[in-house]
């Protein structure tokens, strides 16, 4: 709640108090004359009353349970002194308040005292005290002031459990959207590290392996392993800035258009790309990333598990659907007829969730004839 509606607030509740209270003050004039029996006792004992039916009112939204007590307490020696010509209206607002803001285990009893109470009043004030009516008629006012009580109190616990169930919504759809935030983070993590480090390893080793018989291929490497670890540091710096400062200033965001420098650093790497791209202009913002994002993973895994090896990257779409297809013709050094093992870590399944998260489908595994093989369809619908 906002402080200028909560200051509404109180200002209402000081308005009606100001209203109980001088309702009961013309109640206990001595001149009254509405046809009921006349208070007979003192004024100022009947202002004291009314002070103390109305005023706490003013405060029920802070001290709910003791405005109710207070309240109910001035009214019931109101009914048995005969002041009372209304259906206890201060006690429904106090006992309203005490339904919304307190627990049910302090709520209830407090409820059960307030119906006795006030109920067993008003039918000694109307039956025994000052005798208005027969047994039956009390008892009949006595249920009316049940009814104002019990149902203001009821709608204020409904109120309650209303407001209780939206604040759990609430709740588990923020922390729905901080575990999706998260994962998605995690994705981006892992494309930017798994990639650039892939790249690194496999360049390394080419540096490692040739570095005594060529050494000014070995310097090639090392430039192309340089080039790389500044980039992937640049990445992440950019990455860590924007979580840890608001307003940090961002990177461009990964497209499509920068599948060619993939696949020029797959080259790099000893993995000849074949890189066909077709019909994908029109591809949302959203979509084109994670087309990236899964390309990436595909060639990161060809370059860690199968360099060097020729690899054909497919992205196409049409009216229907978006396909991606990467397959590889595994290492050289392993038969055609064998089987490459699934690649572990979180790649594979980095990659499964982008597809999920579009209602798509993936499909990885190796090649009866060699290699292996990813296929993704993303639906067009709502991808463009």
């Amino acid at each position: 709640m906002t402080p200028q509606r909560q200051r509404h607030l109180q200002a209402l509740d000081l308005g009606v108090a100001l209203a109980l209270t001088a309702v009961y003050v013309g109640f206990a004039r001595p001149d009254t004359d509405d046809g009921q029996p006349v208070f007979t006792g003192p004024f100022w004992l009947g202002c004291l009353i009314a002070v103390a039916v109305g005023l706490p009112i003013a405060v029920r939204r802070r001290w709910p349970l003791a405005v109710l007590a207070v309240v109910l307490t001035a009214l019931a020696t109101a009914s048995l002194l005969d002041i009372t010509r209304e259906p206890y209206a201060a006690a429904g607002l106090a006992a309203y308040l005490v339904g919304l803001a307190e627990p049910a285990r302090r709520s209830v009893p407090a409820l059960a005292v307030a119906l006795t109470l006030a109920c067993g009043a008003v039918y000694v004030g109307e039956a025994v005290v000052t005798p208005a009516d027969d047994g039956r008629g009390a008892a009949g006012v006595a249920g009316l002031v049940a009814l104002v009580i019990g149902g203001a109190w009821g709608t204020g616990f409904t109120v309650r459990g209303r407001r209780a169930e939206a604040a759990r919504k609430q709740r588990r759809r923020s922390e729905r959207a901080l575990d999706e935030e998260r994962l998605r983070i995690a994705r981006e993590l892992h494309d930017i590290v798994s990639h650039n480090l892939s790249l690194i390893a496999v360049t390394a080793g080419v540096a490692g392996h040739v570095a005594e018989a060529d050494p000014r291929e070995a310097r090639a490497a090392l430039k192309v392993i340089e080039e790389t670890s500044r980039s992937a540091l640049a990445e992440m710096r950019r990455t860590l800035g924007v979580l840890r400062t608001e307003g940090a200033p961002l990177g461009p965001v990964p497209d499509l258009d920068g599948l060619d420098s993939l696949a020029a650093e797959a080259h790099r790497a000893g993995v000849d790309v074949d890189l066909r791209v077709h019909a994908v202009e029109d591809l949302a913002e959203g979509t084109r990333l994670t087309v990236y994002r899964i390309v990436q993973e595909a060639i990161t895994n060809v370059v860690r598990h199968a360099a060097p090896t020729r690899c054909q990257v497919t992205v196409e779409a049409d009216t229907r659907e978006i396909r991606i297809d990467i397959v590889d013709e595994g290492p050289p050094s392993v038969p055609r007829q064998a089987t490459r093992q699934l690649p572990g870590g979180h790649g594979l399944l980095g990659m499964r969730e982008r597809a999920m998260m579009y209602d798509g489908s993936f499909e990885a595994g190796p090649r009866p004839e060699g290699g292996f093989a990813v296929s993704v369809r993303l639906p067009a619908e709502g991808n463009r």
